[in-house]
């Protein structure tokens, strides 16, 4: 709402003065809330353009006019409001527009925390009320075409389109699944443009011997890129396969529209699509990556593995597929284990099988608040240590 209809009351003849924030907070609830239930068309169809700004708009003014008993200056001055509020993402609209701030959570309706650069802290911001934080996660969940219910009591979604520069990845948990009587909301925000490997030389993500030693390995053998969240794994990942070749046939993979093309001309994207409620058909990572591996591809790449995929990514890199991905590991020689782990569910090798075969993966990358850290090659099984050999060929103290 960004101050705009901020601390107003109503007076006799109907027009609002700058005074009482709770009489406005009231009217602009009342208002999202006749669009979040009685007019929830409105918004399906203005989701799915079908109806425009303007016409939402001009909608909106004229059910103001007829059930809002304001003078013409209040009307609009609620009117404003509104559209701040539909069009962009009220308490939490400057957050999203900080380009600073990477992930966004909810704890409760008057705490509210961000990471910033990589660092949690406060955000400075809050919702009024218990009840406006509730309006404002049944309004997201129309806007966004999402069912909310004990049935789908927890919610991942993908908001494309409402903002210029970030897609938003929304994860959103109700009470009955909580502790406390209140909904949690994760938001992460995914560039909508990311560096080449030049910026990230310009950005200190490493130096300019670093990335040449990346491009090359990347193009010549199997990546795996790990580290915690925030770090940076899918930002490097990104600026490292618009390296590749253009006679190469690249497949991505991933949950999430994170990895996106600039300048590849022959790069195909597939995401998973969650489902919800029975009737809802789901494809999993596990199932989109079976299909991509049916395909004519050069190059492999999943987005970040979290399951049983892990086993689908393993199984190309063996063969001599060049592949890539990144998950979540505390340093580079302990990711090998972790994806092991992930292959291990429903697999039918053994764990140590699954080990030897991880020696395809040539180039592990550790990231750490955005920098490069560390960048193992692995030599291959040691029958006597049974376990992989490592050679650290890049490393850096903490940052």
């Amino acid at each position: 709402m960004h101050g705009v209809f901020l601390r107003m009351q109503e007076e006799s003849d109907g027009s609002i003065k700058t005074e009482n924030s709770a009489r406005e907070e009231e009217l602009l609830q009342e208002l999202v809330e006749d669009y979040t239930t009685g007019k929830q068309q409105s918004l399906m169809q203005m989701k799915k353009g079908q109806l425009g700004r303007e016409a939402f708009l001009e909608e909106a003014a004229r059910h103001i006019a007829a059930y809002y008993d304001l003078a013409q200056e209040g009307r609009e001055r609620l009117l404003t409001a509104f559209e701040q509020y539909i069009f962009g993402y009220s308490r939490l609209s400057a957050l999203i527009d900080d380009r600073t701030v990477s992930d966004i959570r909810v704890v409760g309706y008057n705490n509210i925390r961000i990471k910033r650069k990589g660092q949690r802290m406060e955000a400075g911001a809050a919702f009024s009320s218990p009840g406006e934080y509730r309006q404002f996660i049944d309004y997201i969940a129309t806007r966004n075409q999402v069912n909310i219910s004990n049935l789908n009591a927890i919610q991942r979604f993908t908001d494309n389109e409402s903002h210029p520069d970030f897609i938003l990845r929304f994860t959103i948990s109700m009470p009955l699944v909580n502790t406390y009587d209140e909904p949690y909301l994760c938001i992460r925000k995914v560039p909508r443009t990311f560096p080449q490997v030049g910026e990230l030389i310009e950005q200190g993500m490493l130096d300019r011997e670093t990335a040449e030693l990346l491009v090359s390995r990347f193009r010549e053998g199997s990546t795996l890129i790990c580290g915690g969240n925030s770090s940076g794994k899918t930002t490097l990942l990104n600026a490292l396969k618009e390296t590749l070749p253009n006679d190469m046939a690249v497949l991505v993979t991933q949950q999430a529209d994170e990895l996106t093309t600039k300048y590849h001309p022959d790069m195909m994207f597939l995401h998973s699509l969650p489902g919800s409620g029975e009737q809802q058909v789901s494809y999993g990572l596990e199932e989109i990556s079976i299909a991509g591996l049916t395909m004519d591809v050069d190059f492999f790449i999943i987005g970040e593995v979290k399951g049983a995929e892990a086993l689908y990514l393993l199984n190309a890199a063996y063969t001599g597929q060049l592949c890539a991905a990144t998950i979540h590991a505390p340093s580079a020689d302990k990711a090998p284990d972790k994806l092991v782990d992930y292959a291990m569910y429903g697999s039918r090798y053994s764990r140590d099988e699954l080990m030897k075969m991880m020696d395809c993966f040539r180039t592990l990358v550790f990231m750490e608040h955005y920098r490069v850290k560390e960048i193992f090659t692995c030599g291959g099984w040691d029958e006597g240590r049974r376990g992989l050999a490592y050679t650290k060929i890049f490393g850096r103290e903490s940052v």
